[in-house]
């Protein structure tokens, strides 16, 4: 019996090690391939908290998104430790509305009481979804809060086909990076 036991304990292991090394494996998906090895993997929590399912060497971080409202099946991103603290507030605005424009609201009130959560500049957010890893785009933004284009020199159209700055003069002003 006891053997009995201790085999299913030891399957279980296996089978949770399995499944967390996929969730890292999924994770890691949108992070560029020479950062991968250092790279942190998470897992959100209900709470907007997190577990690290990999503690790594760099200043990346990937999780999932596939669970946030309106996602795809497929849905990573990375981005710097630096913005986590952004990332969670993000996820608890998703979470409190039923859509788009009332989150962009939330966002715009944090904004303007104070309360948004910063981002590190020019740290990048690189997303992967789709209905599968296979077939997933990604798209690609660069953090410059407050730029502009005169400070910047990038147009704020995409009408140019290459990168563009989007949301001008704001703490979520980003450059837009044209990927597949």
């Amino acid at each position: 019996m006891k053997s009995f036991i201790l085999a299913v304990a030891c399957l279980l292991t296996v089978a949770a090690s399995a499944e967390a090394q996929s969730a890292i494996d999924m994770a890691l998906a949108a992070a560029p391939a020479r950062a991968r090895e250092g790279t942190t993997v998470i897992k959100w929590n209900a709470d907007h908290t997190y577990e690290t399912l990999q503690q790594g060497t760099n200043q990346l971080v990937c999780y999932d998104r596939s669970s946030e409202r309106g996602r795809r099946p497929f849905a990573v991103q990375c981005t710097n430790l630096a913005n986590l603290d952004r990332v969670a507030q993000n996820r608890r605005f998703r979470a409190a509305t039923t859509d788009r424009d009332s989150e962009t609201a939330m966002i715009r009130a944090a904004e303007a009481n104070g309360t948004r959560a910063e981002v590190a500049y020019g740290s990048m957010f690189i997303a992967m979804s789709g209905p599968d890893m296979a077939s997933a785009g990604t798209h690609t933004t660069i953090a410059v809060p407050g730029a502009t284009a005169a400070s910047t020199g990038f147009p704020t159209s995409r009408e140019g086909g290459g990168a563009y700055l989007m949301e001008a003069g704001t703490g979520g002003a980003h450059i837009m990076v044209p990927g597949r």
